[in-house]
């Protein structure tokens, strides 16, 4: 019955946890200068739940405490309802809160598992990249509010250009699919 009565909508999520360990990175400096970059060693942490749609740049996220099958749920039923006039198909990985059977799938979506241990075929991968790489490294938070408010305002950014997104995700084999 998938998508018979609806159009489909192709979406690739993921989750990844971003706080306070300091990310150092490469970064350009003029010779014979060493750049230094500032450690910070505290464990404090926040999920972001994402979910990616590199055919027409779609981006949909949210932040949370743990990364459980409760909040996989509650952010399932958010995309579902952001897209109530298709029938979602979203592509996970194999994390036991994708599996468990407790997790509520909305009607209109169906849950697509990728193989284990394949990370390369998840463009949602990339988002996380692209977010360390330009929001977090090399820097020292002084809260876990700043840390969260700036992969947020980088979320944001992204989710307001579908062009970028597509850029960043859009793989031949993927845009180039059924659906």
């Amino acid at each position: 019955m998938i998508g018979r009565d609806k159009p489909l909508l192709l979406l690739f999520q993921d989750e990844a946890r971003f706080g306070r360990m300091s990310d150092p990175a490469r970064c350009w400096a003029p010779v014979p200068i060493r750049p230094t970059v500032g450690l910070a060693l505290i464990r404090e942490f926040r999920y972001f739940y994402a979910a990616i749609g590199p055919q027409g740049g779609t981006l949909h996220w949210m932040v949370t405490e743990k990364m459980n099958t409760e909040n996989m749920s509650v952010f399932l039923k958010q995309v579902a309802e952001a897209h109530t006039d298709r029938h979602v198909v979203m592509v996970v990985d194999g994390a036991s809160s994708h599996r468990a059977k407790a997790l509520e799938v909305p009607d209109n979506m169906s849950l697509i598992r990728l193989p284990p241990y394949s990370p390369e075929l998840n463009p949602t991968e990339i988002l996380w990249h692209e977010l360390r790489e330009k929001r977090c490294a090399n820097r020292v938070f002084e809260s876990l509010d700043a840390v969260c408010s700036e992969v947020e305002v980088g979320l944001q950014e992204l989710a307001s250009l579908p062009m970028a997104v597509t850029r960043l995700s859009g793989w031949p084999w993927i845009v180039n699919s059924i659906f």
